[in-house]
């Protein structure tokens, strides 16, 4: 980093204004209600969504645009699944089933989220001007943007993306403009938004999160942080807290002291016990935990006979690393009391269904908005259509309920 802006304590780590309960590791004035809210679950639909290459969102946007136009529906507001269409200049979605969102306690239409994934414009997220409103995000819970750092990441070299049998390989680099540029450009654009922002934050350092998520308690469209601790693509930081469980408290607790706003911590499966790292961060002041990031493979280029990514490694993600994904959900679901996010390999109301009874509370989706951007809205009838038919009324039921 070149300039950090966080003036930190040298003896105890800490922001000197935080007020940090030495022995909670949390500001007297963060919300009490926070994990109560994160706990709540009162939810129509809980289907996060992990948005693939839309980054803040922008591309999904216009992607969904056209495909309603194609459909033909208005390029803006009302989508299928929400029951409204625009009437006009209104964006505004007739409400089906407005309940509590999971990750911040305010309404929402449908709690679920829009996790981005690495960016096809060149700086990793969408360009300008933003070609569509954010309007036609109506519909998801939350919106999770791709890893936001302090200074601009230019990310990994050479290929950042391959198909598998199953899913793919991504060796993106936490490719991102920086949190100056994100705040000028994608949270500008976000600030009319119709669901929670939830920001992604990376770093390389401890201090490097706590100056992003400093910055970035100046900006209202920020509802909540998810840490990346996680990431298999990058040198430095990234999965390097996630692996060490002291590590990963240390980090948790030092941006648990800067912010009142909901934390959760995003955890890796390249790890031998995930439930220890949980139970880590969980003690050190997250208010939910995500699971799971990219697991660790490899693409080898046989005519070459070299590796297909220059870092050799990359991040598998898709249907291949479901079973993972919902064995490390169960076994944090064991081990913590805070709300548990589950992603991977999800396409299907059954798989949403499989998540919720290991014991996720809200589930996102990504990889497979690559091949069919919007089919989380179709997710959400095609899940309220599964609990009409096996006679749940209540989808929290669901939540840890394996017999």
């Amino acid at each position: 980093m070149s300039a950090i802006k966080v003036p930190v304590d040298q003896q105890t780590g800490q922001h000197p204004g935080s007020s940090v309960d030495q022995q909670t590791g949390q500001r007297p004035d963060a919300s009490v209600d926070l994990r109560s809210n994160l706990a709540g679950l009162t939810l129509a639909n809980p289907i996060a969504v992990a948005s693939g290459t839309f980054a803040s969102g922008r591309e999904f946007a216009q992607l969904r645009a056209n495909q309603l136009a194609a459909d033909g529906w208005p390029g803006q507001g009302g989508m299928p699944g929400t029951g409204a269409r625009s009437n006009g200049d209104s964006a505004q979605a007739a409400s089906t089933s407005q309940t509590d969102n999971t990750f911040t306690g305010e309404k929402s239409e449908r709690p679920g989220s829009l996790t981005g994934r690495p960016g096809s414009a060149p700086d990793g997220f969408a360009p300008d001007p933003a070609p569509a409103s954010s309007a036609l995000l109506q519909g998801i819970g939350a919106l999770f943007t791709k890893g936001v750092s302090f200074d601009p990441w230019p990310g990994n070299a050479g290929v950042r993306i391959t198909e598998t049998a199953s899913g793919m390989l991504n060796s993106i680099g936490l490719m991102n403009p920086g949190v100056e540029g994100f705040c000028a450009n994608d949270l500008a654009w976000l600030a009319d938004c119709p669901v929670p922002v939830i920001v992604n934050v990376c770093g390389q350092k401890t201090i490097d999160y706590m100056a992003v998520i400093e910055r970035l308690e100046e900006e209202p469209a920020v509802a909540g942080y998810e840490l990346n601790i996680s990431c298999p693509n990058v040198c430095c930081g990234g999965m390097a807290f996630g692996t060490d469980p002291d590590a990963a408290a240390d980090v948790t607790g030092r941006c648990r002291s800067v912010t009142r706003r909901p934390l959760l911590v995003k955890l890796t499966p390249n790890i031998t016990e995930v439930s220890e790292v949980a139970r880590a961060v969980e003690a050190a002041g997250a208010d939910g935990i995500s699971l799971i990031n990219t697991v660790a493979g490899m693409a080898i280029d046989i005519k070459a006979r070299r590796p297909l990514f220059e870092r050799k490694v990359a991040g598998l993600s898709g249907p291949a690393i479901k079973p993972i994904a919902l064995w490390a959900v169960y076994r944090v679901a064991q081990a913590v009391q805070v709300p548990l996010v589950g992603l991977g390999g999800i396409r299907t109301a059954a798989d949403v269904v499989e998540f919720m009874l290991a014991g996720a509370s809200v589930v996102a989706i990504g990889t497979d908005n690559f091949t069919q951007p919007g089919h989380v809205f179709e997710l959400a009838d095609e899940l309220r259509a599964w609990c009409a038919a096996e006679g749940v009324n209540d989808i929290k039921a669901l939540v840890g309920a394996l017999e």
